[in-house]
């Protein structure tokens, strides 16, 4: 059976205007350049900070692990050491000095990539090599969900304005809504999420006989598949559509579940199955299992409703950018019936 594979297409957006909502994961404490009020004070992320000069202006914010950090006003050489935060920034119209490689890649993301041309390489996914982000004289380094003190130690030395950027259980809408307020477009942030979420629930009324259709989303490990919990990145664009999973996979969480053998193959059957690899082991396994019999039985694969994506953007934490690009992956599979 040949599998449909569709290319993850990158969704191009302006975000303007005041949404009122906060619920970031980086809450402004202060403004004025080097001021400390209290950690009590009421967040807000549409007030500029107020200074003579712009370059000396400065914010104090939490960041995901509620430490304080003084950041300039207006960022202008922003380093990002994940894939979530480069689509955070770049969906907000900053355009950073310093990247990473994508998640399982030695490059930039595919649907990122018209977007980061000529932007300089800093390293691996949350494995920076320091001279490089030296190199970029950053004025902000947003770290992502990284853990290693020591690295962040030594980031803190290049520029004390690093932020941890993701907690263990946020979700992309909360993460991005912290790099928002941390580059001073808060604003632009919630109104990209709404936009969105319209534009999410729109999509999901036009799908057809596909309308609200079960969806099975599985990574292929090299030991096995592993199908998305409910609150995991991708399933959570499914849901936004009206779309539901399967029973077997209607579970909350916010992770992928262990590998499964071969005996318990049938738990990512669906009406659809999206199906997506990481390495080149991965994607190995995933050519092997295809000629097996009990690949073969699945309904999905016997009725030819399987979709090969990109690990490289529904296998992770996600961002806003992503997530567009994940709604046009199902409009493109579940429209084409």
């Amino acid at each position: 059976m040949t599998l449909h594979h569709r290319p993850v297409r990158t969704a191009s957006r302006r975000a303007a205007q005041t949404v009122a909502t906060l619920g970031a994961a980086v809450l402004l404490l202060t403004a004025c350049g080097g001021s400390s009020d209290s950690a009590d004070s009421k967040p807000s992320g549409d007030k500029p900070a107020k200074a003579d000069s712009s370059s000396a202006r400065t914010r104090t914010v939490k960041d995901a692990t509620g430490a304080a950090v003084e950041i300039p006003a207006e960022p202008k050489r922003v380093v990002t050491l994940t894939q979530e935060d480069l689509d955070a920034v770049l969906a907000l119209d900053i355009k950073p000095v310093g990247i990473t490689n994508g998640q399982g890649l030695d490059k930039p993301p595919a649907y990122l990539a018209d977007k980061v041309e000529g932007i300089d390489i800093v390293g691996n996914l949350l494995q920076p090599v320091m001279d490089k982000v030296v190199a970029a004289k950053p004025d902000l380094i947003l770290a992502g969900d990284m853990q290693d003190e020591q690295v962040l130690k030594q980031l803190r030395e290049i520029t004390p304005a690093t932020l941890v950027t993701m907690a263990p259980t946020d979700d992309w809408k909360l993460f991005f809504r912290g790099v928002g307020n941390a580059v001073n477009k808060l604003d632009a942030a919630n109104k990209f999420i709404s936009d969105h979420e319209a534009a999410a629930k729109a999509a999901g009324e036009k799908l057809g006989k596909n309308k609200g259709a079960e969806v099975s989303i599985v990574r292929w490990n090299p030991d096995g598949p592993s199908w998305m919990e409910n609150k995991q990145f991708a399933s959570g664009v499914a849901l936004e559509m009206g779309l539901k999973r399967p029973k077997s996979q209607n579970k909350d969480g916010n992770a992928h579940t262990p590998s499964l053998s071969l005996e318990k193959i049938n738990e990512i059957d669906g009406d659809w199955l999206f199906l997506s690899t990481l390495t080149s082991d991965g994607a190995k396994a995933l050519k092997d299992v295809q000629d097996k019999p009990a690949y073969k039985e699945l309904g999905a694969v016997r009725n030819k409703q399987v979709v090969t994506v990109d690990g490289s953007v529904w296998s992770t934490r996600g961002g806003p950018l992503a997530a567009d690009a994940v709604m046009e992956d199902y409009v493109e599979a579940l429209s084409a019936e």
